[in-house]
């Protein structure tokens, strides 16, 4: 996930409160107005009397030349480094984030905002969004905030379904209600994961609880927002997790909280062409998989031959970052 700034300078009102509710990180204010941005929410500020003081503990560097690129690595040492490019040429900004620059880039735009995003397929370390218009910043945060993105999902073939005793399975409980269809993309390899449904289905012995994914064990991989994965059992509230429905769109949800207990324990099979793919769950009838068209399937009536949803991909990870290599998980 990238970090989010927004320039509100003219002050403008507008600006402040579509930055706090579209979840940007900081604001950039004049001078007078950082107790105004608190009076409106919690959030830092960037100004002479604010929580970041530019010049202090935030350096901006025009690229003009080669040169200067050295000077950005070496002051992107002591904090982040707004980078402007006036004529926007990506190749110092290529060098910038293959040498793993903590840069800043201005955007005016959507467009400026996307390219900086997707430079490198790994883009800028942060945005400064630089734009009058409270409806274009609304866009903007959105497609940094991983609104309108998508993971590819495609139907499985189950294989197997066999109990496998006891371990620590993980229910994610988000800040958000989710609908039927939705869920998480969990799964024993990073190559290959299973969309969980969430507990939004009546059942004569639960209460739904549609806010919540029992996601699987505490080894397994899910999927977060920034084409990242994470384990399981490192997440924690105020996290962020992808959500994903049966047609592949995603949005953004926050961890509540994580509730982990020694449950028993289902590793499914599933064939992906010639394949194998598994993951493993809490053997109970509330935990759910997807079919292609939306509806959930108990992980105990699972039988040879079902199909249910996966996201696929190729290449590896390291520390969550896809990465091309060649890796083999069983």
């Amino acid at each position: 996930m990238k970090t989010i700034w927004v320039k509100v300078d003219p002050w403008n009102k507008d600006l402040v409160t579509t930055a706090l509710e579209g979840g940007a990180d900081a604001l950039m204010v004049p001078e007078g107005y950082a107790e105004k941005v608190k009076e409106l929410g919690r959030i830092t500020t960037i100004a002479p009397d604010g929580d970041m003081i530019p010049g202090q503990d935030l350096s901006t560097i025009t690229i003009t030349s080669m040169d200067d690129e050295d000077q950005i690595i070496q002051a992107q040492a002591m904090g982040p480094v707004i980078v402007d490019t006036p004529d926007w040429s990506i190749i110092p900004l290529e060098n910038l984030i293959a040498k793993g620059a903590r840069v800043v880039h201005p955007a005016k735009s959507l467009d400026e905002a996307k390219t900086a995003a997707g430079i490198l397929e790994h883009g800028v370390w942060g945005v400064l969004i630089d734009t009058p218009d409270p409806a274009e910043l609304k866009r903007i945060l959105a497609f940094l905030k991983g609104e309108g993105t998508t993971a590819p999902v495609v139907p499985v073939e189950i294989m197997e379904v066999k109990a496998v005793g006891m371990g620590d399975r993980v229910c994610v409980d988000t800040c958000t209600d989710m609908k039927p269809g939705e869920g998480m993309l969990v799964g024993n390899s990073s190559a290959a994961m299973f969309l969980i449904h969430s507990e939004s289905i009546e059942n004569p012995y639960v209460a739904a609880r549609p806010f919540r994914v029992n996601a699987g064990a505490v080894h397994a991989y899910t999927k977060v927002p920034g084409n990242k994965t994470r384990y399981l059992s490192e997440l924690g509230a105020g996290d962020e997790v992808l959500i994903t429905d049966y047609k592949g769109k995603c949005s953004i949800g926050v961890v509540g909280r994580l509730k982990i207990e020694k449950r028993p324990l289902l590793l499914i099979t599933a064939k992906a062409g010639d394949k194998q793919i598994t993951t493993i769950c809490q053997n109970a009838e509330t935990i759910r998989l997807v079919a292609a068209d939306g509806k959930p399937l108990s992980v105990v009536a699972l039988k040879p031959g079902d199909k249910v949803l996966a996201s696929l991909e190729e290449g590896g990870r390291h520390f969550g970052h896809k990465i091309k290599e060649t890796i083999t998980e069983k």
